[in-house]
């Protein structure tokens, strides 16, 4: 097989020079994109039946529902690492590399289950640091414990699923996403009120739902054109240099993402701690604009896939074209569907609030406000994840999670906090505090995307990544 034809998104016109193919990107995107829109419809659902117990409910899974994400994203980065080797390995042609990072994937997972368990016992305790009201901590301990310790199941989905969308089969990524969505929506009504297990509910359900999915995508990943093809049958043997390697290259990716959604997290505590009204409002707008992010996050991943696919096939320059326009694509999106959500926003809002709530139109009169904060950084966040994946792509992990680190912890973070509360009522005194409450916050939230996808945007166009190599 030529080199040419190895080269993903080309297109070859009659004078004999090379375009990017925006219709195979799209080919490669919408199925991504639509695998986003069905984890959204999770997303949804999850918080359509905890806002259906109470206010409460909602603020206190929103207190530690980042949190959760990004204790996965920290003990998970060997199954992070999956789809950035397997589309190198792709792109080379050497498909038993490709297979292998799967099994890799979930002997690492293996090994760090126990981890994952110590943290959700610890639930407890780490809420108790936050000073919220009792029935609140009481709550948020109750999701964390089962959501963690459930953890490693999906962490093992998503290392499969990054070998079908490493070798451009994201329409099975979608398949087994949507199998979880549907049994997702059947659990959450059977645990959380036939069962009656509240918040802890909406956890297991979670934990069966992805359960599903691992069977359904390790069946399809040992069904027989994948062992003729990659031999997927064969190359599940542990060989501990192989998983330390593939966790050197996935812890960074998985601290850039958990670096960011810990500052996130504690902003979302800030706002809990505000009160019910403003952290069940920024909740509730969290989950909505996902409906800008999860689709824009489909479109970063079919980056992810394009950018090392053509490194594996030795092409740089046409990884660094499909970069471009895969950034830009991914930052359009993000910033009209931002401005039409919070047009959208006070007929949305009303949906994931109880009528019976006394607090559900404090709810929705603060959301309506906050979407509009949403629609700002929109476009900035889209630069941000179609930058960040396209430097995964290229195994470029370490210099973003630093730079995601120095704006997160040490500027949004503090930010946040000076912005949301008044003296007195914030964690530390010795920042000034403006007492903006929840507006203030999301203010440095916007802030914080700006500067994170401009610095992003900035790396990927230094052609730093251009120097890296990874072992395939």
């Amino acid at each position: 097989m030529n080199l040419e034809s190895r080269i993903p998104a080309r297109r070859i016109d009659a004078a004999g020079r090379a375009h990017v193919d925006v219709r195979a990107i799209l080919a490669l995107a919408l199925p991504l994109m639509a695998n986003s829109a069905v984890q959204l419809v999770l997303s949804l659902t999850d918080v359509w039946f905890i806002g259906h117990i109470s206010t409460d409910a909602l603020a206190a899974v929103g207190s530690v529902h980042w949190l959760a994400l990004v204790a996965v994203m920290i003990l998970g980065g060997v199954g992070q690492a999956v789809q950035t080797v397997v589309a190198q390995a792709y792109g080379a042609r050497r498909r038993a590399h490709a297979s292998r990072a799967v099994w890799i994937a979930l002997w690492g997972v293996l090994l760090v289950t126990p981890l994952f368990v110590a943290t959700g016992l610890a639930g407890r305790a780490m809420v108790s640091l936050f000073g919220l009201p009792d029935h609140i901590q009481e709550l948020a301990a109750a999701f964390w414990l089962p959501r963690l310790a459930g953890a490693p199941i999906g962490t093992a989905v998503w290392g499969i699923l990054g070998f079908f969308n490493g070798i451009g089969r994201p329409r099975l990524t979608l398949l087994v996403t949507a199998a979880m969505a549907v049994a997702n929506g059947i659990l959450n009504q059977i645990f959380i009120f036939e069962l009656g297990l509240g918040v802890a509910g909406s956890a297991y359900a979670t934990n069966v739902a992805q359960a599903v999915g691992l069977v359904a995508a390790l069946w399809i990943f040992l069904r027989p054109q994948y062992r003729e093809h990659y031999v997927s049958h064969l190359t599940w043997r542990p060989r501990l240099r192989r998983i330390w390697a593939q966790a050197q290259l996935g812890f960074p990716m998985g601290l850039l993402s958990a670096a960011d959604l810990l500052g996130i997290s504690i902003f979302q505590v800030m706002q809990v701690r505000l009160g019910a009204v403003d952290g069940a409002a920024t909740q509730v707008v969290m989950v909505l604009t996902a409906i800008a992010y999860m689709p824009g996050f489909g479109i970063a991943l079919a980056g992810t896939t394009l950018v090392g696919q053509s490194i594996g096939a030795g092409d740089r320059a046409w990884a660094r074209r499909l970069g471009n326009r895969v950034i830009a694509l991914a930052a359009c999106y993000m910033g009209g569907a931002g401005v039409l959500l919070a047009l959208a926003g006070p007929w949305l809002l009303p949906v994931f609030t109880a009528s019976h709530d006394g607090a559900a139109a404090g709810v929705v009169a603060l959301g309506t406000q906050l979407l509009w904060f949403a629609a700002v950084y929109q476009f900035f966040d889209g630069l941000n994840m179609g930058s960040g994946f396209c430097l995964r792509g290229a195994g470029d992990a370490t210099v973003p999670a630093l730079l995601v680190i120095l704006l997160s912890w040490f500027g949004f973070v503090p930010l946040a906090h000076m912005l949301s509360f008044a003296p007195g009522q914030g964690w530390v005194d010795v920042l000034p505090q403006f007492g903006y409450g929840a507006l203030g916050g999301w203010a440095a939230v916007v802030i914080y995307i700006m500067l994170l996808g401009l610095m992003l945007w900035v790396r990927w166009r230094s052609h730093a990544w251009e120097r890296l190599h990874i072992e395939a």
